[in-house]
């Protein structure tokens, strides 16, 4: 574990005069990307081009978007963190990380998990929007629903995988999440260290 903020701000500092160091920005062309196909093409491109650095610290400011996008990305992440570990892989988020930004985030491990100061985190649940026609035979309509009832199991389970990824090693309990997440739980980054969500703010 790192020391106090002076510190942190010299080891981020040398992070950039490492050779062996790589600084991955997936934000896009804007300042706050959304988390999509193209986010991911972009990520993976950088993200290859880092396959010789020892440490590579991956920037990103999102409000949000496909949340499984973000999971591609995080696997990425994991996967190279359990193949070669040797290798580090730190998450920094700067401005917001709402959203899709959380999920991704939640694939690092906590002690490699940053936020630039004032950063604001946003955690929800999924959302489902989807209109159910319901017309036919008896039974073919048991399935339809049967069927979207279960894409929505599906989902919550995926959904609160990544909210015991996200709280591991931390303060916040599973039902905590489950309490606030419905009415979206807001946190500078500040709060996310005092709970044990990041590993601190730079």
């Amino acid at each position: 574990m790192w020391g106090g903020d002076h510190n942190h701000h010299d080891r981020i500092d040398r992070w950039n005069q490492r050779p062996a160091s790589y600084r991955l920005q997936v934000a896009g062309d804007q300042p706050s990307g959304v988390v999509d196909y193209n986010m991911y093409t972009a990520f993976r491109t950088q993200f290859d081009n880092a396959a010789d650095k020892d440490l590579v610290v991956i920037e990103l400011s999102t409000l949000g978007g496909d949340p499984e996008v973000a999971r591609m990305m995080g696997e990425d992440v994991r996967f190279a963190s359990e193949t070669e570990p040797q290798r580090r892989f730190v998450f920094l988020g700067k401005a917001v990380i709402y959203s899709a930004g959380v999920t991704f985030m939640s694939f690092f491990a906590r002690s490699n998990r940053y936020h630039a100061r004032g950063t604001r985190l946003m955690i929800h649940e999924r959302k489902l929007s989807k209109s159910l026609v319901i017309d036919g035979p008896l039974t073919t309509c048991i399935a339809v629903v049967r069927a979207t009832l279960n894409e929505i199991e599906c989902s919550i389970a995926m959904q609160n995988e990544g909210f015991e990824n996200l709280i591991l090693g931390s303060n916040v309990t599973i039902d905590e999440v489950m309490q606030k997440a419905p009415s979206n739980w807001y946190l500078e980054a500040q709060e996310a260290k005092t709970l044990g969500l990041i590993e601190t703010v730079l």
